[in-house]
């Protein structure tokens, strides 16, 4: 059968023999890369007529992303039946809403670009605005203007901001519920958005969620190939239109400059590099593949380049899949935050035989030479957060880092085998790096985990995981807090506890439970679905998390503030403020 290239034709499928000619093949593919200004003309058309409906002519709406100190990357998507090869698309920049004060406008006029590209145009006007400085912005099409989006520009990386105020998200299953936290997001006062992957899942409506998950029959999908995981390049465009067309989440993105990373779903789930056969692999269908699985996985990165407005490296020159796309990156926002994100799923090797357990699972029973970073990032995330010398170093981290532990002594296991529990000699390696450095005011946001965590890095931790029997109690060199999944299935779900009185009595019991076995951790639930907010100021850090009814598709759902916690500046703890903002 055909399958949908790289560059959307139809290509035979390949066998394991074509690994290498694919590799090759690679180097030329037309990736979309944001339009450079100097291919933006200045012959822009601005006329609009302002009862046309914006939705006809852009259904996914706008978004912004990839800020640095004078610019954004802005993204939109034309809507196929009414493109016109012969009409340019227009963006705007304004300094006030009504557009009065434009201070950017321009065309893009190359047709076979934004076709090529399933209609998605990305416009980066870095070197075009001012620091730390609120724009609006708007496309222009055929007369028609697309929804008003808001960006924000980095401030410059020697100014002191007073304050710096995030949303973290994670995990957004389009079939699991809805989208109202988007709604939430959209409202809040923020600085910026930061995803950390799972943005979308690679499989469709046949594909099992637990026991207790609700059905949403409206949130129903068929990939093109009819297969219940992505297989093409065709596939992961089509869920990226799909989860586009929620209007909570175009409103979020609407609203907030995205600083944007990946987790497994984006690719394939539990995707890791097999050494052996130098290919990513993971749970599909066809994962015994290397060659389809290479090709695959280029064709979601292709697709997520085409739908996320991210500021990331890209070498059509590497001679891997890994040497492509660079997204490990730091960004800073002033003195006051370094923001370091990771890339935790190209590199990283094998799972575990096993699932780890107290015999097996510190750095003295795991095979030398794993790792989860590769060497080359594994180098460049020490030396950057132990040579930051912004207030808050910031490690945006799509798996949970510390340790997480259900029994008790020897019948103890760590189930969370794709998070750094899996990884134990490399994760000793960072901490210890960390804590000989003496880096002040570590904190870690994470994700992947669909629950709310609130808890302790430390450079070892009792019990085997860090080293052996007796080990003691180690230093606090930082706090972690996981941000809770959107729509996807955590635990109580899984196994139907969430709802009515089986959530009202098991909420409680399985927090407790868990931080009783994990002293390190001050906070965990896996009852409740949201977002997080993490603001940062010269004198605390503090994390609110929202829990947000995901069952509602309605603007009115329920939020409520599920936890909240305050780091003091040039301290390691973590003192519970929930009670302020549940006022």
């Amino acid at each position: 059968m055909a399958e949908t290239g790289l560059d959307g034709r139809d290509e035979p499928a390949r066998g394991p023999d074509d690994h290498a000619e694919l590799l090759s093949e690679l180097d030329s593919h037309d990736i979309a890369l944001a339009v450079d200004p100097e291919a933006v003309t200045e012959t822009a058309r601005t006329d609009t007529d302002p009862d046309a409906d914006p939705d006809g002519t852009f259904p996914q709406s706008v978004a912004s992303g990839g800020p640095t100190p004078t610019g954004v990357i802005l993204w939109t998507r034309l809507a196929p039946d009414v493109f016109d090869p012969a009409e340019p698309l227009t963006v705007q920049v304004a300094a006030d809403d009504d557009f009065d004060e434009v201070v950017y406008a321009g065309a893009v006029t190359d047709a076979e670009r934004i076709r090529a590209h399933d209609y998605t145009v990305k416009v980066d006007l870095d070197g075009h605005l001012q620091p730390d400085t609120a724009y609006t912005y708007r496309f222009v099409y055929d007369g028609v203007a697309s929804r008003t989006g808001r960006c924000r520009t980095l401030p410059r990386p020697d100014v002191s901001p007073d304050s710096v105020r995030l949303a973290v998200l994670t995990c957004q299953d389009y079939l699991n519920g809805y989208y109202p936290a988007y709604h939430y997001v959209a409202e809040e006062d923020l600085d910026f958005v930061v995803h950390l992957g799972d943005f979308i899942y690679e499989s469709d409506s046949g594909v099992f969620k637990g026991w207790g998950s609700h059905e949403y029959p409206d949130r129903a999908k068929s990939l093109p190939s009819g297969r219940d995981h992505a297989h093409s390049l065709s596939d992961y465009r089509y869920l990226y239109r799909t989860y586009r067309t929620d209007r909570f989440l175009q409103e979020a993105l609407e609203s907030h400059t995205l600083i944007a990373g990946w987790d497994d779903h984006e690719m394939v789930d539990d995707i890791y590099w097999d050494s052996e056969t130098d290919a990513p692999a993971g749970n599909h269908p066809r994962s015994d593949d290397p060659a389809f699985m290479t090709e695959l996985v280029a064709d979601a990165m292709h697709a997520w380049w085409e739908y996320m407005p991210a500021r990331v490296e890209y070498d059509p020159a590497g001679e891997s899949l890994q040497e492509r796309f660079r997204l490990w990156r730091d960004i800073q926002l002033g003195d006051l935050v370094e923001l370091v994100m990771t890339d935790e799923r190209l590199f990283r090797d094998p799972p575990r035989e096993a699932i780890p357990t107290v015999d097996n699972v510190g750095p003295h029973r795991e095979p030398r030479g794993r790792t989860m970073l590769g060497d080359e990032q594994h180098e460049w995330l020490l030396d950057t957060v132990t040579d930051s010398t912004a207030t808050w170093t910031v490690w945006a981290d799509e798996v949970l880092t510390i340790p997480f532990r259900l029994g008790s002594g020897p019948l103890s296991v760590y189930p969370v085998q794709g998070g750094w529990d899996g990884y134990t000699r490399e994760r000793q390696r960072i901490a210890e790096a960390v804590a000989g450095a003496g880096v002040d005011n570590f904190v870690t946001i994470t994700g992947d985990m669909h629950c709310y965590i609130a808890g302790y890095q430390q450079s070892s931790y009792p019990g085997r995981v860090t080293g052996g029997e007796g080990v003691a109690q180690g230093e606090r060199i930082g706090v972690e807090f996981m941000t809770p999944a959107i729509t996807s299935v955590n635990v109580a779900e899984a196994l139907h506890l969430a709802r009515g009185w089986r959530g009202r009595l098991t909420e409680p019991l399985l927090s407790r439970l868990v931080t009783a076995m994990n002293p390190h951790i001050e906070f965990f639930d896996s009852h409740n679905w949201g977002y997080s907010v993490v603001e940062f100021t010269p004198e605390e850090c503090r994390y609110v998390g929202y829990a947000v009814d995901k069952t509602e598709n309605s603007p009115d759902a329920d939020r409520e503030v599920l936890a909240a916690f305050r780091v003091p500046e040039g301290e390691v703890t973590l003192e519970d403020v929930t009670h302020e903002h549940r006022r």
